[in-house]
């Protein structure tokens, strides 16, 4: 590992909070496509699929953000562990649903419950923040987070594809949820690194939702339309293969695609801007926006695993200089909401996208699905070009995440 990566861990306590947000977010990754592997397994319904893990998105999306505005008001340990059992008990119901065949609404209810598990990624963000706050290491702290989400995305596609189609269908949803309480248990047992919380005063100032934040709206609004990517391809990427007679193949595909974001994250760690971080971000925006169209044209998977790596380059980048961005226009005592509102974003895009993408193939074909994300990507780049004003005017008082060598402007915004 690169020395600045090596170097974050001489924190206290920061190995064990971090190797235990690994563990929480492996979910994250492995949750919706393993419903839709299990669902299709059991029944072949793509729609049906593609709704549950849309549903399980949006209630993560209506739940999330009041879970993490607790959390800031009253600490991480007190929030996160009731809030996960009820998604425990909720997935552990919609396993118990789709083995003994229950109607679709008690699968639709248990995917709701699902919802409430908490943003583990925001969670341990946070303890990197309260650690390194206002230094240069609090970039690398987020590209090496950004790097930990991809690792996710490359090992758990690939072990809830694998045990939902090797040895039973449920398998890979209920791996899942032993890592989410694993993980959970684990990180809210270090109270020692856990941010202090800040309890709010009705009626003082800086109340209210961090949504309140225009740049904020303008993150949150944008990344609805890239998760709609994000879960568009999971899902048509499951089907491409299923039609090809390699459906365990999928889970190979999508780890590549996760890859070239964990590689392009890495080496986005080790380097330090100039200049302002919005510019950067629409770039980002673009890339992935245009990374989508040769998905278009593959057709067959060796091809498609080519196309993924290359469009996954433009992620991490992207959402490490989001998390920076998050930090200019949020309130510091908001800052896990502000970043739980990011990834709500991405559910709702994620649902979105999921759902979408699965009447696309139930009506034509899955190749014909890729044109969901494309047309998500060109949204993206809309709403970026449309709020990028917004974006350059960060709130006064706010931020202050980094400390480096050029003038204060340059200096909050060297990640």
């Amino acid at each position: 590992m690169p020395s600045p990566y090596r170097a974050l861990f001489a924190a206290p306590g920061s190995k064990g909070f971090s190797a235990a947000g690994f563990l929480g977010r492996m979910p994250l990754s492995m949750m919706g496509i393993g419903v839709v592997t299990m669902v299709s397994q059991i029944n072949g319904r793509y729609g049906l699929a593609g709704a549950l893990s849309a549903t399980i998105a949006l209630a993560a999306a209506a739940i999330g953000p009041r879970i993490s505005r607790w959390v800031d008001q009253y600490g991480q340990r007190r929030v996160l562990r009731p809030a996960t059992l009820v998604a425990l008990a909720a997935a552990a119901g919609l396993l118990l649903a789709a083995r003994f065949g229950w109607p679709d609404w008690v699968l639709f209810v248990c995917a709701a419950g699902i919802g409430s598990v908490p943003s583990l990624g925001a969670m341990v963000r946070a303890r990197w923040a309260a650690v390194y706050r206002g230094t240069p290491q609090l970039h690398t702290a987020y590209s090496f987070e950004s790097v930990v989400d991809e690792v996710c995305f490359i090992f758990g596609p690939i072990i809830s594809i694998g045990l939902s189609t090797v040895w039973f269908p449920e398998a890979g949803p209920l791996l899942a949820a032993c890592f989410l309480a694993v993980g959970v248990f684990w990180l809210t047992a270090q109270c020692a690194t856990e941010p202090a919380p800040h309890p709010r005063v009705r009626g003082a100032e800086g109340g209210g939702s961090a949504l309140r934040a225009a740049g904020l709206q303008v993150l949150v609004a944008t990344f609805v339309a890239t998760g709609a990517i994000f879960g568009a391809v999971d899902v048509v990427t499951v089907a491409f293969a299923d039609e090809r007679g390699h459906k365990g193949g999928a889970s190979v595909v999508l780890a590549l695609y996760a890859a070239g974001s964990c590689v392009a994250g890495a080496v986005f760690g080790l380097l330090r801007f100039r200049g302002a971080p919005e510019r950067r971000w629409l770039l980002g925006i673009c890339t992935m926006a245009v990374s989508m169209i040769p998905l278009l044209l593959v057709g067959n998977l060796p091809l498609l695993a080519v196309a993924l790596f290359l469009a996954g380059l433009s992620i991490a980048p992207t959402m490490i200089t989001t998390m920076s961005l998050i930090e200019e226009h949020v309130p510091r005592a908001k800052l896990t909401e502000g970043m739980t509102w990011v990834s709500t974003g991405l559910a709702v895009g994620v649902a979105l996208g999921s759902s979408v993408a699965g009447w696309v193939i139930d009506a034509a074909d899955a190749r014909a699905g890729y044109g969901v994300p494309v047309v998500a990507g060109a949204v993206a780049v809309a709403v970026g070009f449309l709020g990028y004003r917004r974006l350059s005017r960060p709130a006064p008082g706010r931020g202050g995440t980094v400390v480096g060598h050029h003038s204060e402007r340059e200096e909050r915004h060297v990640a």
